[in-house]
């Protein structure tokens, strides 16, 4: 089996920047800081600062809450409710379906290095794996970039949402930020985004070849100048020969092993004096 373990080792590293940029998408979907509403009116709002993610809406409160503003008044919403705007309604699905090929692609791509490190009969297989595990993780980056850029690009035009009363939220705010699940988002997009290039880069060494190839003569342990011909000169040249390797060795990794000690000098001498007699 070939030994291909030094082959992988960018791959080691893709699939550990693959694990991080996975884990922080997935905190990415759930964090409420997708943007950062400033409201004037502070009478519900007492805090001043409301959050919006792609689930539900947060602030604190003293009336609502608790006096502490330890505890953040929440609500949320789904793709059902009609107020949801469009960007909100996309990054809700494809921030799913990112934990989803993301989490597919980290297992094609461990089975992949497992293969590496097994030195399976067929390596062939291994550069497959690689680009399928890749090509799942560059569209999981993809699935990511698409909504943190268009939220981003709601928050930079402040653009408002026409919340219902029973949510107790402006319908616009006087300023708004791009909140840290939106940057948690950018750092995902391109780690996942670097891993799946890692993988895509594998390839075979150009050495390898899995083809099996008879040994030669040469490199034979019994060579023909021991072999037994025909007629004075067979006998002749393989006593000669025999005579340089009267006490042939067999080594295994350079030990000596007294094992396979043979002795060839009777066994030519009486086949020598028996053609010599006939």
């Amino acid at each position: 089996m070939p030994y291909l373990a030094h082959t992988g080792n960018l791959q080691v590293a893709g699939f550990a920047i693959l694990m991080v940029g996975w884990i922080l998408g997935t905190i990415s979907t759930g964090l409420v800081q997708w943007r950062v509403w400033h409201v004037a009116n502070t009478t519900l709002i007492t805090s001043g600062i409301a959050w919006i993610g792609i689930w539900r809406t947060c602030f604190f409160s003293h009336v609502l809450v608790s006096p502490n503003l330890k505890i953040m008044y929440c609500q949320p919403f789904s793709v059902t409710d009609s107020f949801v705007p469009r960007e909100i309604f996309v990054a809700q699905g494809l921030m799913l379906v990112a934990i989803i090929l993301g989490a597919v692609g980290m297992t094609v791509c461990f089975f992949g290095l497992k293969k590496v490190y097994q030195a399976p009969s067929d390596a062939s297989v291994i550069p497959l794996w690689f680009t399928a595990g890749g090509i799942l993780i560059l569209l999981s980056s993809i699935s990511i970039i698409i909504p943190v850029a268009w939220n981003m690009h709601s928050v930079v035009n402040n653009f408002s949402i026409s919340f219902p009363s029973t949510f107790n939220m402006p319908s616009s705010p006087e300023t708004q930020n791009v909140g840290a699940a939106i940057s948690v988002g950018v750092v995902a997009a391109i780690f996942l985004l670097t891993s799946g290039i890692f993988f895509l880069c594998y390839r075979l060494p150009k050495e390898f070849d899995h083809r099996v190839y008879p040994m030669d003569e040469e490199d034979s342990v019994f060579s023909d100048s021991m072999s037994m011909g025909s007629g004075l000169s067979g006998y002749s040249r393989s006593f000669i020969s025999s005579n340089l390797s009267s006490r042939a060795t067999l080594n295994c990794d350079g030990i000596k092993n007294d094992a396979f000690i043979y002795d060839v000098d009777d066994n030519i001498d009486t086949r020598f004096h028996n053609g010599a007699k006939v």
